[in-house]
């Protein structure tokens, strides 16, 4: 098959790989419909990450069951179906607990980027339509993927509370996502933290209530104006860089919880002012399938239409240009079709 590759920083291709197989019983693979660029796949394209030089990359994908391996009860061939970037077997004391990320048969979408998919527990992981979903809805379906229950766990650990504030720091589109999980969740009023104009369109569009351009000590300034000093009840950080970080727990009114998706990178907590302020921290990777039936019902209902974070569509075998589209920042996010 073909799928996208990475050599190095700034090295990305389109080329023939090995097609994945049936290798364990639980497995499935996936001819993929719809894939797409993410924003923590730029860390490796940036050089903040090891590379594996070669190795297929891409965790996000929607699509139709090709094969199913011999334990597989609930999938057949031909179902249409999201893929979790993490899989999980749904039943362990971990999923049990709604913490699918941290299952004890974890696995992860390794060629979302390409024409086939391995899942590694098709029967835990994977959730399926109800026939051919409308070409309309493959977006949105696509973003539960990942990035739209990211934001949705963002605002979850967050505790974001019907009539209360919530702050996102980051607009990339799972921080575009995290506004449209805090209006839902029905936050009275949902912050936007962005200085770039598309996407404060997008973020108006999903409830954003107010947008603040402004970074740093003056962002913060702007927080306390708001808040009439007092602070946002709930804080989603969804960059993963310590000055995210570090404005996140500025602005956190005494007693709230900064619930973070970001990937970390470089982060040193403030653990004096956590303390003082008792201001805590929850979130991390997201447990996608723990959110999936909701967030689906939602996305068919017409509840919700996140599929309004791609705003380039490009042919899969130009996933280079894709990332550099991101790369640039000329483009949110990216969809690729093979």
């Amino acid at each position: 098959m073909r799928a996208t590759t990475i050599h190095a920083p700034g090295d990305v291709r389109f080329e023939e790989v090995p097609d994945p197989v049936i290798e364990e019983p639980t497995d499935a693979i996936v001819k993929v419909v719809a894939g797409c660029i993410c924003g923590s796949d730029l860390w490796p394209y940036r050089g903040a990450n090891d590379i594996d030089s070669g190795s297929t990359i891409g965790h996000e994908c929607v699509g139709v069951v090709e094969e199913v391996g011999s334990a597989v009860k609930d999938f057949k061939p031909g179902d249409f179906v999201i893929v979790p970037f993490c899989h999980c077997d749904n039943t362990c004391a971990h999923c049990a607990a709604g913490v699918q990320s941290a299952c004890d048969n974890l696995g992860f979408t390794a060629s979302g980027q390409g024409e086939y998919s391995r899942v590694t527990q098709a029967d835990g992981s994977l959730v399926k339509t109800d026939g051919t979903p409308d070409a309309s809805l493959i977006p949105s379906l696509l973003t539960l993927s990942d990035v739209m229950a990211t934001g949705w766990h963002a605002a979850v650990a967050a505790g974001v509370k019907p009539g209360g504030t919530a702050v996102v720091i980051g607009d990339g589109a799972v921080g575009l996502c995290g506004v449209l999980a805090a209006a839902q969740l029905g936050a009275e009023r949902v912050v936007a933290m962005s200085r770039h104009e598309p996407r404060q369109e997008i973020a108006r569009a999903f409830g954003a209530t107010d947008i603040i351009a402004e970074r740093g000590k003056e962002g913060g300034a702007r927080i306390a104006e708001l808040t009439r000093g007092i602070g946002a009840d709930a804080v989603l950080e969804c960059v993963g860089t310590d000055e995210a970080m570090k404005t996140a727990f500025a602005i956190a009114r005494p007693g709230a919880t900064v619930g973070f998706v970001g990937v970390p990178h470089g982060v040193e907590l403030p653990v004096r002012r956590m303390f003082q302020k008792n201001v805590g921290l929850a979130g991390g990777m997201a447990p996608v399938r723990r959110y999936l039936p909701d967030l689906l019902e939602r996305v068919l209902s017409g509840a919700i239409d996140p599929g309004k974070v791609f705003d380039l569509t490009l042919p899969m075998s130009q996933s280079p240009e894709g990332y550099r589209a991101m790369d640039e920042r000329r483009a949110i996010k990216v969809l690729l079709q093979p």
